[in-house]
Parts: structure tokens; C-alpha cells; sequence
């Protein structure tokens, strides 16, 4: 997904931190969410950015679990094999406001843990 590549890059670029599309790399993406959070921008000009992180962890679990992403009415998510569906940029968002967490999103959809 287009957005998960972009916000690579955007990471690698601007904060020097580089995501490898690994399950410990979320441990990165929730840390870098709270601090966002701790300095108090207004979730609008933060949206872009993220979508782009749970974009991110959605290619985590895809590539992990073979999870293909569904798009219906602007929404983006994700079917792992075993049918459950789930929604890692809402999760991003989530994590923003304090309640989620992208890194427990991805060992929940993997069974790992």
C-alpha cells in the first residue's frame, strides 16, 4: 500500500528511524505516535501521517499472516486467512488518542504472543 511505503520513507528521511516492515518495528511506530501525542498537535494535522503508520503495520500483518486489505466506502482493511478483519489505521488513530496500540494490533492478528 502506497501509504505504508510513504511513511517509510518519510520516517527514514525525516526522523532517521528505519522501519523494516518487522512486528519489533511497531514497537518504534506506537513510541513515535506518543510522542506526537505529547506535544499537542491538532489530530488534523496529523491525520496523513497517521493513516501512513497504520498503513504501515497493515503490511505488517499482511506480510506476516498473507492478509489481503479491502477498501469499501473509503476505509481501508485488512482480512487476515482465517477471516477475521481488521483495521490498523483506525488502530493508528486510536493509539493517537491514547487507546491503541499498533504493535498488540499485529500480534492479536498473528496469534503471536
Amino acid at each position: 500500500m502506497r501509504w505504508a511505503a510513504d511513511a517509510v520513507a518519510a520516517m527514514r528521511e525525516g526522523a532517521r528511524v528505519r522501519l523494516d516492515y518487522s512486528a519489533q518495528s511497531l514497537w518504534r511506530v506506537d513510541r513515535m505516535i506518543e510522542e506526537i501525542r505529547r506535544e499537542g498537535p491538532p489530530y488534523a494535522a496529523v491525520e496523513s501521517v497517521l493513516r501512513g503508520f497504520g498503513a504501515y503495520a497493515g503490511e505488517v500483518i499482511a506480510r506476516q499472516t498473507g492478509a489481503e486489505w479491502w477498501a469499501t466506502g473509503g476505509e481501508h482493511w485488512l482480512r487476515t486467512p482465517d477471516g477475521r478483519l481488521w483495521d490498523p489505521v483506525d488502530e493508528a488513530r486510536r493509539c493517537y488518542g491514547g487507546h491503541g496500540s499498533l504493535r498488540l494490533l499485529c500480534r492479536d492478528a498473528t496469534g503471536a504472543g
